[in-house]
């Protein structure tokens, strides 16, 4: 026979581990990983509380730039060998249809109202404008040699493009499908970011070693941050991938070869912290609550996390042959 306090010793333990599992759900719940692989066709579910992929999604092929649709319930994927972005439903991770992108698309964005779809055409050097409801080619605006980076501005009337080999930001106007500005940055300009308050746009050259700060009013170069590494060439630093806080004070940028990631203050402009992670480190993502950056690492086909607070690698887990690009999920 169970004595009473038996039961009640039973009772409270059985409540501090519902505890536990209430605390540790929203936990598990939210904290996904997405990461394309150029090299598997397929895209790899990381579930960031168990440290592991769990699953895998099929998609087209050499997935590679993703990003959330504007209502965030579906995942679009830019597939460079497919011609097209494959548009995969979050909740039943199937792929729900495909969208035209034109030849070779690496990068692309969305209008501010998720109709219009923007992609750079390596191939062809142009932008291409795509229907993302009907998949049509709407225009085109030729641009310089290679475009990649594509950037739609905060107010939704312009986007930016970068042209690697003409070393080139093109600034174009959306409604007139026409270039506004050509702006000379650094050699192979790569990725954008636009500091929350909407005054800089900042441009990594991947073999300028550097960061190109452009302000947002005219359109010209402010301020080029050099990036350096104890020990590294100056051609072992090639940055690509860039993201920045909430409030705007730091910059995290991959530094490619050089297999580190600098933390950048925004307003010195000056490098704080460096923190080794994995074989060219490619793509970043910040979570929520920017306490954890987590790096894709393309030649060691893994993705390091990274504790922001610290500025310490946590742990690299493997995600699939040549990642490209990693999107948090709820």
């Amino acid at each position: 026979m169970i004595k009473s306090s038996q039961r009640v010793r039973a009772l409270s333990f059985s409540i501090f581990l519902l505890s536990i599992l209430a605390a540790q759900s929203p936990v598990q719940a939210q904290a996904m990983a997405w990461v394309s692989s150029e090299k598997d066709n397929a895209i790899s579910l990381v579930d960031l509380a168990q440290g592991k992929v769990t699953a895998t999604v099929p998609t087209c092929k050499r997935p590679r730039h993703m990003q959330l649709s504007p209502d965030r319930k579906q995942m679009m994927v830019a597939c460079s060998d497919s011609n097209a972005a494959d548009i995969i439903d979050l909740a039943t991770r199937q792929s729900v249809r495909r969208v035209p992108l034109g030849d070779s698309p690496e990068i692309f964005d969305v209008s501010t109202d998720g109709k219009t779809i923007f992609a750079s055409n390596e191939d062809d050097a142009e932008l291409s404008f795509i229907d993302a409801l009907s998949g049509k080619k709407t225009g085109q605006v030729k641009v310089g040699k290679e475009p990649e980076g594509v950037k739609v501005s905060p107010d939704g009337q312009t986007v930016f493009v970068t042209s690697e080999v003409a070393s080139m930001v093109h600034v174009i106007n959306i409604a007139s499908k026409t270039i506004k500005k050509n702006i000379a940055v650094g050699k192979r300009p790569r990725r954008f970011a636009i500091t929350p308050n909407g005054q800089e746009l900042w441009v990594s050259n991947e073999m300028g070693a550097s960061i190109s700060v452009i302000s947002m009013k005219d359109y010209s170069v402010i301020d080029t941050i050099s990036l350096a590494l104890k020990g590294a060439r100056a051609s072992d630093i090639t940055p690509v991938g860039l993201v920045m806080t909430q409030d705007g004070k730091r910059a995290y940028v991959t530094m490619g070869r050089a297999n580190h990631v600098a933390f950048i203050d925004v307003g010195s402009r000056k490098i704080t912290e460096q923190v080794l992670v994995g074989k060219r480190p490619w793509s970043l993502a910040l979570s929520a609550d920017e306490s954890k950056l987590y790096v894709v690492n393309g030649l060691s086909d893994d993705m390091t996390i990274v504790d922001t607070a610290k500025a310490k690698a946590l742990i690299s887990i493997p995600v699939g042959r040549v990642p490209h690009t990693v999107v948090l999920t709820p």
